[in-house]
């Protein structure tokens, strides 16, 4: 499937190359070419344990309401779930200062991920730099989520924004498939090996 896949994104390129239009062959070269040395890995799984302390579904607001009934929707059961499936505590804030993890939430995180493949690593790395979430991350490879509910989870403020004040079109709109574009790169990788 994901040669397929790779085969529609080239076959789609004009004259001047696109790189944001090759989700898929840059998430396979990241896992074959980027992610084969364990040095590598080691780097990449402690760079991504960092977004645990800035994780996005860890920082609610009060206001709007559409903001948080959208949180309470998409956040809350997706953290009940972590806590639950790791037996980790994970501190949420109430407002945009930094919110440390515990360190044996890091640990155990840091467990996890080093068992996952090279394919499940870069599929993890694209999916948490896409929605600047670990946990969403985790819940798209682990396949505790879809690519939309991941994506909807990802998106809550802007969702939020969009219910309130509209569309902003040739922005969100984008932004709507781009996120979905990655998250779906990230997926396919996963159900190719």
């Amino acid at each position: 499937m994901m040669a397929s896949l790779i085969a529609a994104e080239w076959d789609h390129q004009e004259t001047l190359l696109k790189p944001h239009a090759l989700p898929a062959t840059s998430v396979t070269a990241r896992a074959i070419d980027g992610l084969a040395e364990q040095e590598t890995r080691s780097a990449v799984q402690e760079a991504l344990l960092k977004y645990l302390d800035t994780d996005t579904i860890c920082f609610y607001q009060d206001y709007p309401p559409q903001l948080e009934r959208l949180q309470a929707e998409h956040w809350d059961p997706l953290l009940e779930w972590a806590r639950k499936t790791y037996d980790v505590e994970i501190n949420k804030a109430e407002s945009i200062l930094f919110c440390a993890q515990p360190e044996a939430t890091k640990e155990k995180f840091r467990q996890v991920i080093a068992k996952f493949d090279q394919w499940q690593l870069a599929a993890l790395e694209r999916a948490t730099y896409t929605t600047k979430s670990f946990i969403i991350g985790l819940a798209l490879v682990t396949k505790h989520f879809t690519v939309e509910q991941a994506a909807l989870a990802a998106t809550v403020e802007v969702c939020s924004q969009i219910e309130r004040w509209g569309e902003v079109e040739d922005t969100h709109d984008v932004d709507y498939h781009d996120v979905r574009r990655q998250l779906g790169s990230a997926a396919c990788l996963l159900s190719s090996t």
